[in-house]
């Protein structure tokens, strides 16, 4: 019984024919190519920093002046560097498996020839600047962005290797998007003393475990309909599973369910932030909840555009509604509406 949603269309692409197309070029990687393996265009993806620094902000009435400014800076640029070393060592890691990918395939490790050791210490130099800068904001955020390089490491390197775990290369790769938030809030957040450093001092100085949790199934919904636009982009389950080892026991019926978990319980976490945190916020959920379904309906499309977000960019109107959605947050997380209290009180209660 076939267990896909979609019939899978005659491979007109085999293994045999994906190694060829990649050995036939063999051309000594450049200075861009080095630049290029950084991914400097995915930098774009530390916005997902912001709504952490937004809500710090609230929670601790920091005033905007010129300090603020300059540790906004340096934590960006701080996360840039150690996002882009992670993607360093992606590509090279990745070039073995990437060639068997219709679009990865012209990557720039696939199609040129790089030098392990320039990659190891481009690796090495993005890192050690990205922690130098982020020691100068606060030893949480030094902690945190340790942590987002060792995920990097956990994600792409063996014997973890992670990306080739059924649920575990989604759930290992969505955790950088709780990552961030963190990374935000610890811009803000008061700095803890290196000196005076606790466990449990770092501990209660985290943003509340619901968001977290909410931002990391957030991301995993996203990356789960990713993988499931990739399967039905190859179109072959032997091909994909030499692209993505994962691949050879994901279904598209098995993604999809995935999907509908990890929305769901996005969702879950996100009402107990809300309702506890900022009930201003909850006038957003419907909105969020289009978001969600307008992101599926994209994800079902052929060769759909979630597979990079520099596709995803040529949806316009999606990415309209995106940016009203963040101005309806934004306003949202500084304008009282007193009345919506109301609905914290409890009418029935059950614990008795």
């Amino acid at each position: 019984m076939d267990n896909t949603l979609f019939p899978a269309a005659n491979a007109s692409q085999t293994a045999a024919e994906a190694n060829a197309e990649s050995e036939a070029v063999l051309i000594p990687a450049g200075i861009a190519d080095y630049v290029a393996i950084a991914r400097p265009d995915n930098w774009v993806k530390n916005v997902f920093m912001m709504p952490g620094v937004l809500f710090a902000l609230i929670v601790y009435g920091v005033p905007l002046d010129t300090t603020l400014f300059i540790k906004l800076v340096l934590g960006l640029i701080s996360t840039c560097l150690v996002a882009s070393a992670n993607y360093v060592i992606n590509e090279y890691l990745d070039a073995e498996f990437d060639k068997f990918h219709p679009l990865k395939k012209k990557r720039t490790s696939v199609v040129r020839v790089v030098n392990p050791v320039l990659v190891y210490t481009e690796w090495f130099l993005l890192a050690a600047v990205g922690f130098g800068l982020a020691y100068l904001i606060s030893v949480q955020f030094l902690i945190i962005s340790i942590f987002l390089l060792v995920m990097g490491v956990f994600y792409n390197v063996r014997p973890f290797r992670t990306k080739e775990r059924v649920y575990l290369d989604v759930l290992s790769e969505s955790v950088n998007n709780p990552i961030r938030f963190m990374l935000g809030w610890f811009i803000v957040a008061p700095a803890i003393s290196y000196s005076g450093f606790t466990g449990a001092a770092f501990f209660h100085s985290l943003p509340p475990s619901s968001i977290i949790i909410a931002y990391w199934m957030g991301g995993a919904y996203l990356m789960a309909t990713k993988r499931f636009a990739e399967y039905r982009l190859i179109k072959n389950p032997e091909l994909a599973g030499l692209y993505r080892r994962s691949f050879k026991v994901y279904t598209e019926n098995s993604l999809l369910i995935s999907m509908f978990f990890y929305a769901l319980t996005s969702a879950f976490f996100l009402g107990i932030f809300l309702i506890k945190n900022r009930i201003e916020l909850l006038i957003s959920f419907p909105f969020f909840a289009l978001l969600f379904a307008w992101y599926l309906k994209i994800g079902l499309l052929e060769n759909s555009p979630v597979q990079g977000s520099e596709k995803l960019y040529t949806r316009k109107w999606f990415m309209l509604y995106v940016l009203l959605f963040c101005i309806l947050l934004v306003t949202l997380m500084f304008v009282r509406i007193p009345v919506l209290t109301n609905l914290l009180e409890a009418q029935y209660s059950l614990n008795k």
